[in-house]
């Protein structure tokens, strides 16, 4: 019998124009942004705490998303799922969180996957906190402002979301279950209360 030869599919190709017009946008939200901060922010929190040096005025300087998904353990496309969502809610490819000790009373062996998380800079980061403050907060049902009180002490803010339906990129009839998942606002604030001045001068909508 005559050996058949296997034809291998051929790689999905991107758009040279799609990808040269979403990297535009990520620019010009970044210039947004950034304009926003050198122009606006640095000036009025100088003032605000007397500061000397313009070093001195706190910036964000990394965005962390993560999510635990301890159902992995059982079902690894719950990971698969997870990983996907969080790529299309950041345009980061996530990494794998695992499992540092074996837990036996949770059937939890060292290394297994335990959920996935993003640390965002830059261009991405700038596009995750405009999308999160113009579009996905005020989504939520009910919305009512942010805690005020979740800052770390270190001028770190971390706040959970409880769907993932509020990212407009998730569709809802692709959605196996509701999901939420950890923001973690980076700042070199030395102090909450400096990092706080920051966050509402970005627009973060605080609960009063």
């Amino acid at each position: 019998m005559a050996e058949q030869k296997v034809t291998k599919a051929p790689k999905a190709k991107v758009k040279e124009s799609s990808v040269v017009k979403i990297e535009t946008v990520r620019k010009d939200i970044q210039s947004k942004l950034g304009n926003k901060y050198q122009q606006d922010i640095i000036k009025a929190l100088k003032k605000q705490f007397s500061f000397h040096n313009v070093m001195e005025v706190p910036k964000i300087s990394k965005i962390v998303v993560n999510r635990g998904v301890g159902e992995a353990t059982l079902d690894i496309k719950v990971l698969d799922k997870t990983m996907e969502e969080l790529f299309l809610i950041t345009h980061q490819k996530p990494l794998i969180r695992r499992a540092t000790k074996s837990i036996a009373n949770f059937k939890l062996r060292k290394g297994q996957p335990i959920g996935a998380m993003i640390t965002l800079r830059g261009v991405r980061m700038y596009a995750f906190l405009e999308k999160l403050i113009d579009v996905a907060l005020p989504r939520i049902r009910d919305f009512k402002g942010l805690n005020p009180n979740s800052f770390d002490g270190r001028g770190n803010y971390t706040f959970g979301l409880k769907e993932q339906l509020i990212f407009p990129e998730i569709d809802y009839n692709k959605v196996d279950k509701v999901r939420g998942m950890n923001v973690s606002i980076i700042t070199t604030a030395k102090n909450d209360e400096s990092a706080k001045a920051l966050l509402e001068a970005f627009g973060f909508p605080f609960r009063k």
